[in-house]
């Protein structure tokens, strides 16, 4: 049996335990640490899991929110043909989005 590995994202219940409920909260602490990412962006890096995330984003997060990487990041190991429990927008619609047809204009 195969293993393959996946993760659980788990900044908004560090944020939750740093007093940091809001990801308006969040914004300007990272906009002082050089990263000033838009409304959207910070939402979407809190409320879902990442796929990507830059490496500097993530050690101005370990700083802001004063926790190691294992706090924000956990590794989980499932068995071959075993589904990971999925968290943002996967876990509240249970796939991913649609993508749009552009039709010509008639």
């Amino acid at each position: 049996m195969t293993a393959t590995f996946d993760y659980r994202w788990h900044l908004r219940a560090v944020m939750a335990d740093r007093g940091l409920y809001a990801t308006t909260d969040l914004r300007p602490l990272l906009a002082e640490r050089g990263f000033p990412l838009s409304q959207s962006q910070v939402y979407r890096l809190v409320a879902e899991r990442p796929e990507r995330l830059s490496l500097p984003i993530l050690m101005a997060l370990l700083d802001i929110l004063n926790c190691t990487i294992e706090d924000l990041i956990e590794p989980v190991r499932k068995a071959d043909g075993q589904e990971a429990r999925p968290s943002g927008t996967q876990a509240r619609f249970g796939s991913r989005p649609t993508r749009a047809r552009v039709l010509p204009e008639t």
